[in-house]
């Protein structure tokens, strides 16, 4: 188990050193929608010490009228739109929110928050890591909350409410996510756990079992069968507990998909179904032409 924990770690570390070095790399076309925008300057984040670049999704709709519209919120806003800013592939979140527009009527607005490239591993971390020191996932969520939902709040036409608004993130971001819908249960309603790193730190179940949540709360767990060491294992632990501690088990679920890996590729492929759980939308084959 050890020597599997080192490899995962090994890996993550690797992409750590990927980020770092993309600068460095050649520049790849842009594949970012035209509704989707780099903010600048970056947002001072004051928890943190240092700003931090906003890219956000609007919907197909938004330009057109005064409709106001759910916000979901993701870590690592570097992968979530764009090959050219994406050390590993992109999540192609702006195409799936365009499909899902057409297909399900869902539009919503995503806000990224770019990662901070070699202090990732740092600012990811909400649990005391004596490896990773200084563990500042407690200070970046609560510059979230602060200071990045206020202010798009202010300059979007959002949905404010906690049952309108979600985070979301993978890897280290997926631990990120699952700390902050029990940090502020009364700012997310809805979480998208991918891939969740709960092998930085079992005070992840300690800290879920202390913050109850309300009972409308939805979590989508998600794991691939083959990311390594006890990752598996530690998603269906949160899970379990997590069903024994919300009011309603059914607003909890996990998926473990058979064959996928810890990349971004598993998880842009997982992306929509997520969204259209959490948002309690119809399933892709129900809204299929075609489907009775």
């Amino acid at each position: 188990m050890r020597v599997m924990k080192s490899m995962l770690l090994a890996g993550l570390l690797a992409a750590t050193g990927a980020v770092a070095a993309q600068d460095a790399a050649p520049k790849k076309p842009s594949t970012a929608g035209r509704t989707v925008h780099v903010l600048t300057p970056p947002l001072a984040l004051h928890g943190m010490g240092r700003p931090r670049t906003l890219r956000v999704y609007l919907p197909p709709g938004y330009a057109a009228g005064d409709r106001r519209y759910p916000v979901i919120y993701m870590f690592d806003g570097q992968n979530l739109f764009d090959d050219a800013t994406a050390y590993a592939g992109e999540w192609g979140v702006d195409e799936s929110m365009d499909a899902l527009a057409r297909e399900a009527g869902f539009e919503a607005i995503v806000v990224g928050i770019d990662h901070g490239g070699e202090q990732r591993f740092h600012e990811l971390i909400p649990y005391f890591n004596v490896r990773f020191l200084p563990n500042q996932g407690a200070a970046f969520v609560d510059d979230l909350v602060r200071v990045v939902k206020p202010f798009v709040d202010v300059q979007y036409r959002t949905r404010p409410g906690r049952e309108h608004t979600a985070i979301v993130g993978s890897s280290l971001g997926g631990l990120s996510a699952s700390y902050a819908i029990h940090r502020a249960p009364d700012v997310f309603g809805k979480a998208g756990v991918f891939s969740p790193s709960y092998w930085v730190s079992k005070d992840a179940y300690a800290h879920a079992r202390a913050a109850a949540l309300p009972a409308d709360a939805r979590i989508y767990l998600y794991m691939g069968d083959r990311e390594g060491g006890e990752a598996v294992p530690d998603v269906e632990r949160m899970a379990a507990q997590l069903r024994t501690t919300l009011a309603d088990p059914g607003n909890v679920t996990l998926r473990i998909a058979p064959g996928a890996e810890h990349n971004e590729a598993a998880w842009r492929e997982e992306f929509p179904t997520a969204v259209r759980w959490l948002y309690g939308l119809p399933t892709a084959a129900a809204t299929a032409p075609g489907a009775p």
